[in-house]
């Protein structure tokens, strides 16, 4: 006969609990000793139904123990438990057969008949089939389920097939288990669609009724494909049809929810299973392993408290997953509490317990009780299994005890163990760390002998080394087999180098590429490229350049990302001739530059100050097509143009701007407005301004400035006011700004402004600059108001200002056209001691000064000292001089000179 394992709890049935101290037991019986044991015990009718109508649900409660997790050894309690359940089937083993006698005597006669009936209803011609010649409306219903049940074990076709018969026949009628086998079918077809139709069809049957072996059904097929969404669906639809789940639907779907890890299913679903008053064991043990795995240790702990609240009397898997739950939050008083209490209620000592608590103890880096409880293991009648050894090599890893944790991982080899892949990751950094090379290299071969592949046992040789600061050491390690699998894999070259341009082993990294055995042009530039960028970001320049000479030529066109990076590499480092030699042989190879290509060739000659060869470069681009300039190009051709004083060029790329539909952001408003503010027309600029306080951009300083500017020398004064309130309210007004300020009042003789604007500037905490004073100096001296003048000359001495050129050239232009030639004299005298020279516009103010004190002839000498002092003369020069000659009735010079003029071509 077919056996059935299942678990099931004692402690649920038998209150007495008088012929076994077990709290919890796993039993494997055969389906008729199941039957007649829970004769024996209270409730058996419930638990009988649950087990006739599923047979395989032993499975789920194999699979909802503790969940597997890296950090501990649920590998072992899975185990465990097995062999904990293989001891009670052997104890159980003597009321199995007595079972089996029992039951065997009384039944035999009356199967026999039943058997030899339902033989009649079928053909064997290779297949078990219904010989529908025989079979008849008249067949009793009895007698169709029990064919229904034998083809549904057989072939589901042909279930389906004679389940449609009995439909036609009018055989489903109230026949609840018709339709529950059919779900069997259903579910392991997983038609959900037809039997989500079926089970409307039995739901809206009146003679149906309903129950839970339907459900527990559908939720079985749901398990066992993992469908967790399905599986909740169907438990939501039997709580919405007013149907009771039971012990089974619970175990099921807490299962269900623990290998998806389900959080939210699973409250709920362990919600309503207290609201019924029903116990399942495996549904406490699977919610305190999901808010485990998750790190919800308080949420757990509450399961816990539950656990006492229901006077749940726990089986193995509870307490094992309460220690679980303690030991990965560090809770370790209050684990050994379990362990102490496991014993207390009679469980034999278990290993799976003492490893986890021995993990537990690792964790928190207390290995000496974790030695203690290893030295206790054998006291207690117990071996050390794989788990145990691997447990204390991690332990003492996370201690940074190399010594133990290698004696421990020889033990485990020495027993016929196999480290796992968390034992080697912790010797080979603990290697790293204590510069045992040696030990490195058997434990490579360890990992290889255990299945790791080649990429992954690199990429952590080449952690554990970089975490110890010991890289260097790594090529001494890479032999054979292993370093022979790095010439011919791209993947773990390309690792391996990568490591190695990363901690400067460019020499290292090269070897690598030039013994390499695969061969991909294509894949290899890439991989070159990826070093060169990776020098370039971690501000190893020479070590790019470095890379970059030893890259092997395939063809005589060179690669152009490449070329570009090194252009951009070497304008970093100030070598602009060999930058500029790159862009030369890629320009004459005939490719073509991309956006990017432009934009690294532009910075180049702009950091190199060739603004000329920068706007060849922009004339090439407008000329190549399909180039669509980004936002950060199109600010770097408007700065370029800008500084060119190209207008007419900043006009047109305004213009281009605003038909390429760029988004613009605050960064390009300033921009536009900051270089476009002399090439476009006042009121484009004004109303760009406008469109960017209405976006929300904040201007900077400078277009603040900038914008001050412009309308200070449009005389828009109101606009001007308004703009200087805004930058002072948001705090971005700076000398600058005052300066433009000031110098806009002196311009429009607007005096008082110009002067509360000063005062305004030293009560901000502003010095007042030379540029103001300046501006002060030139408004009060061409009005004649030189009592003002002398004023802010005296104020500039109290303030240790230093004069520059403009202030000089003032003075001097102020004190000419006055007539004073004497105080023009001492200016010149002044200029000259300060360890300035004149400049050009010195020496035209001078010949003007000249003139209109009549001193024709030391205007004319000017002149020729300009010269002597590398000074050519412009054409304001030669008019100021003609214009003095004529107010000294000098009209013959004053020909000459106009002649001269225009042989000049001025």
């Amino acid at each position: 006969m077919a056996s059935l394992k299942i678990s099931i709890c004692l402690d649920a049935f038998d209150s007495k609990r008088s012929s076994s101290k077990v709290s919890s037991r796993y039993l494997h019986v055969t389906r008729a000793c199941i039957v007649n044991s829970l004769n024996r015990v209270s409730h058996a009718s419930r638990f009988r139904s649950e087990l006739s109508d599923i047979s395989e649900l032993n499975l789920i409660n194999d699979e909802t123990t503790l969940s597997r997790n890296n950090d501990l050894v649920h590998e072992s309690l899975v185990e465990q438990n097995r062999n904990f359940r293989r001891q009670e089937e052997n104890r159980f083993c003597s009321v199995k057969k007595e079972a089996k006698r029992d039951v065997g005597s009384k039944f035999s006669l009356k199967r026999n008949k039943w058997e030899r009936e339902l033989e009649v209803l079928f053909v064997n011609d290779g297949e078990m089939d219904v010989n529908y010649s025989v079979i008849g409306s008249d067949l009793s219903l009895e007698h169709c389920n029990a064919i229904l049940k034998r083809l549904e074990r057989f072939s589901d076709s042909k279930a389906l097939k004679f389940f449609q018969w009995m439909r036609s026949s009018g055989k489903l009628l109230g026949n609840v288990s018709a339709y529950n086998l059919v779900f069997r079918v259903l579910g392991r077809r997983e038609d959900w669609d037809e039997a989500e139709r079926m089970f409307r069809e039995v739901s809206t049957d009146l003679s149906c009724e309903l129950n839970y072996q339907i459900f527990n059904t559908l939720i079985y097929a749901c398990c066992k494909f993992r469908r967790v969404e399905l599986g909740a669906k169907w438990f939501r639809m039997m709580l919405e049809h007013g149907v009771e789940p039971n012990i089974a639907t619970f175990g099921m779907l807490m299962g269900l929810y623990q290998k998806g890890w389900n959080v939210e299913e699973a409250e709920f679903t362990f919600s309503q299973m207290r609201n019924f008053g029903i116990v399942c064991h495996s549904a406490y043990s699977a919610m305190i392993t999901i808010y485990t795995r998750l790190n919800l240790y308080e949420k757990a702990e509450e399961v816990i408290d539950f656990m006492r609240e229901d006077k749940v009397i726990m089986n193995l898997d509870n307490q094992l997953v309460m220690l679980n739950a303690y030991c990965q939050q560090g809770k370790l008083d209050e684990a050994e509490l379990v362990l102490v209490s496991m014993q207390k209620d009679g469980f034999a000592p278990n290993i799976v317990a003492y490893n986890t608590l021995i993990t537990g103890y690792g964790k928190a880096s207390k290995m000496d009780a974790a030695q203690r409880l290893f030295a206790c293991i054998e006291n207690v009648g117990l071996e050390p299994d794989e788990a145990t050894y691997r447990s204390m090599v991690e332990g003492w890893g996370r201690a940074n005890n190399y010594k133990e944790a290698f004696g421990f991982y020889q033990k485990l080899k020495q027993l016929g163990y196999k480290p796992n892949s968390s034992n080697l990751y912790t010797l080979i950094n603990l290697q790293a760390k204590h510069e045992d090379e040696e030990g490195a290299i058997n434990t490579l071969d360890d990992m290889r002998m255990i299945g790791c592949q080649y990429s992954s046992i690199l990429g952590t040789l080449l952690q554990a080394y970089e975490r110890a600061g010991r890289i260097d050491k790594v090529p001494f390690l890479l032999k054979g087999s292993f370093y022979q699998h790095i010439l011919v894999n791209q993947n773990s070259c390309s690792i391996l180098v990568m490591a190695y341009v990363k901690h400067c082993l460019v020499d290292e990294a090269i070897k690598v590429m030039r013994d390499k055995e695969w061969k991909d042009p294509h894949f290899e530039d890439n991989l070159y490229h990826l070093l060169i960028c990776s020098c370039k970001e971690l501000g190893y320049l020479e070590n790019a350049v470095k890379v970059y000479s030893h890259m092997p030529k395939y063809t005589d066109k060179p690669n152009m990302h490449i070329t570009c990076t090194m252009i951009d590499i070497y304008s970093v480092m100030g070598l602009f001739k060999e930058a500029e030699k790159l862009y030369l042989e890629l320009k004459s190879s005939g490719i073509a530059l991309d956006m990017i290509g432009f934009s690294i060739v532009l910075r180049m000659y702009v950091k190199a100050g060739s603004l000329n060869d920068a706007c060849a470069v922009l004339d090439a681009m407008d000329k190549q097509k399909g180039i669509a300039p980004d936002i950060y190009l199109f600010r770097d051709m408007l700065r370029i143009y800008q500084r060119c004083a190209m207008h007419d060029k900043l006009s047109d790329l305004y213009y281009k701007i605003l038909k390429s539909g760029v988004d613009w952001d605050q960064e390009m408003y300033n921009c536009v407005i900051n270089c476009c503010a002399h090439a476009l027309p006042i009121d484009e600029i004004s109303r760009l301004f406008d469109a960017m306080i209405q976006r929300g951009f904040v201007p900077n300083t400078i277009t603040f400035n900038v914008m001050l500017d412009l309308y200070g020398k449009s005389k828009l004064f109101k606009k001007a006011r308004k703009l200087f309130c805004m930058a002072q309210k948001w705090g971005l007004d700076d000398v600058i700004s005052y300066n433009t300020m000031i110098a806009a009042y002196g311009r429009n003789k607007e005096f008082e402004q110009m002067s509360s604007t000063v005062q305004t500037m030293q009560f901000k905490g502003f010095s007042v600059s030379l540029e103001a004073y300046n501006s002060m100096l030139d408004a009060y001296g061409k009005e004649n108001q030189m009592e003002n003048f002398r004023n802010v000359l005296r104020k500039m001495k109290e303030s240790s200002c230093t004069s520059d050129h403009y202030t000089y050239n003032i003075m001097i232009n102020i004190y000419g056209q006055q007539g004073w030639i004497d105080e023009v004299a001492g200016i010149l005298t002044e200029l000259k001691e300060s360890g300035l020279k004149p400049d050009l516009f010195s020496y035209n103010t001078l010949i003007k000064a000249y003139g209109v004190a009549g001193m024709v002839e030391d205007a004319v000498c000017l002149v020729k000292e300009m010269r002597e002092n590398g000074i050519e003369p412009d054409r304001i020069t030669y008019v100021n001089l003609i214009n003095a000659l004529r107010k000294n009735d000098e009209f013959l010079e004053a020909v000459k000179w106009s002649l001269w003029m225009k042989q000049m071509g001025m």
